[in-house]
């Protein structure tokens, strides 16, 4: 195939705006803080699963503590009860009994509360685990929060690059013969479309050219297309080829 040196020359064009319009789908499809999110994310559920189960023990201490202090209540209202019956009794071996019984429900409300002021200890060492880790997810939130408004950012940024892209590359693909075009077209699809044959190297798959694939491109006609031998790609020739 034969084509003007100049519409080879737009293919180089061509092949740099459909490099910039890969890069942007790719971030629009995935932007570069969408890992870092979705680690988030899985780390947030790990620290809900942590906070659920410090939260059931905080209550279960709760629960323990106030199962407690129904008991001492239960104690106090036998020793003002004793103590009443205590006051009104005449009858010595009866006053007796309630003393007795008085003395074992003051020792048994001392063991209550014994173990109250340990159960109290114990819940505020729970509440403060329990806002350690409500913490923990807040900051997690707010970490992902802001990951997200940048990605957000960074999404529109590069759809507003892509469709300005786009409207380059309709105008340049329009420029270009149609036979060259589809040509192009068919080998972009493969893989690489063009590149500038620049010090002996194709620009498109970075590769040297040896020496006798060099001599043969460089002895062609200005206007053959010509390709490169191990991409396959239009190897496009300008001054920097020489």
């Amino acid at each position: 195939m034969n084509a003007d040196p100049a519409d080879q020359r737009k293919l180089l064009d061509l092949a740099d705006l459909d490099a910039r319009i890969h890069r942007d789908e790719k971030v629009i499809g995935n932007p570069p803080q969408a890992e870092r999110v979705r680690a988030l994310i899985a780390q947030r559920g790990t620290l809900s699963q942590e906070l659920g189960a410090r939260a059931n023990a905080r209550d279960d201490i709760t629960a323990e503590l106030k199962r407690l202090e129904s008991d001492v209540a239960v104690v106090d209202a036998r020793i003002a009860r004793d103590t009443e019956r205590l006051a009104a009794s005449s009858n010595a071996k009866q006053a007796q009994g309630f003393e007795n019984e008085l003395v074992s429900l003051r020792r048994r409300k001392d063991d209550l509360e014994d173990t109250e002021i340990a159960l109290m200890e114990r819940l505020e060492a729970a509440d403060a685990a329990v806002a350690e880790q409500e913490a923990l997810i807040a900051d997690t939130n707010a970490q992902g929060a802001q990951l997200s408004a940048e990605a957000k950012t960074t999404v529109a940024d590069a759809t507003t690059r892509l469709e300005g892209a786009r409207r380059d590359r309709d105008a340049v693909a329009a420029s270009v013969p149609a036979d060259l075009l589809a040509l192009y077209e068919r080998l972009a699809s493969r893989g690489n479309g063009a590149g500038l044959l620049q010090a002996g190297a194709c620009e498109a798959c970075r590769m040297v050219l040896p020496p006798s694939d060099l001599n043969v491109v460089r002895r062609s006609q200005t206007d053959e297309v010509v390709f490169c031998p191990e991409c396959g790609a239009i190897l496009v020739r300008t001054e920097e080829s020489r």
